[in-house]
């Protein structure tokens, strides 16, 4: 899953921020839309009738797809295919900022 795995380059994509990152998103035909969860937050096994990248910019997400867990921290995004079975949840204290992409 870890080929799944985008994570942030600075030298190309430029500063680190929502700003950079939904046009990264945008530019590659994705829908954006910023969601904050806070901790305690998961999100059970489900899947997506679309294909998605989830990317953090801020707190940690671990999700599970393929049966492996990964931690996203910000810069990190995890690609998505349609029909995927995945699962995530907050850990930690702290809130996770989170452009949600949806292709069109």
């Amino acid at each position: 899953m870890h080929e799944l795995v985008e994570s942030w380059d600075s030298s190309i994509d430029g500063e680190l921020n929502e700003s950079n990152m939904r046009r990264k998103l945008q530019d590659r035909g994705y829908r954006v839309n910023r969601y904050v969860y806070p901790p305690g937050t998961y999100f059970p096994p489900h899947t997506h009738d679309v294909d998605k990248i989830d990317g953090v910019l801020a707190g940690r997400f671990r999700m599970t797809m393929q049966g492996q867990p990964v931690d996203l921290v910000a810069g990190d995004c995890l690609v998505v295919p349609r029909g995927e079975v995945h699962s995530a949840e907050v850990i930690g204290d702290e809130a996770v900022v989170s452009l949600d992409a949806v292709k069109i």
